[in-house]
């Protein structure tokens, strides 16, 4: 069963990237995000212009966890469960996705 999961993990992970490639320069300008895996339940996510960002958290199953709006750069994952992730970040029509791990 947990090859199972780690074929749909990587599954998920491919699809994600492969989107994210296939548009291009799509990547969010000076996107950070830390820290990586999450150890206290928060997260800091950074880019250049520091607009606005809609977030959603999937888990490796593709079933969405979370969305969430923030306006600065603290997102607050301390209802997660520990486990991987992915996290898609939209911000003035582009888009980051990561790979997130809460211990």
């Amino acid at each position: 069963m947990k090859h199972f999961y780690l074929v749909i993990f990587f599954f998920v992970c491919a699809l994600g990237f492969s989107q994210e490639n296939a548009k291009g320069n799509a990547d969010i300008d000076g996107f950070k995000l830390y820290p990586n895996p999450v150890t206290q339940g928060k997260v800091y996510i950074e880019t250049t212009q520091n607009a606005p960002k809609k977030i959603l958290v999937f888990d490796v199953l593709g079933t969405q966890v979370l969305q969430t709006t923030i306006l600065g750069k603290e997102l607050n994952l301390s209802n997660l469960d520990k486990g991987v992730y992915i996290l898609r970040v939209f911000e003035n029509n582009k888009v980051a996705t990561r790979k997130l791990i809460i211990k």
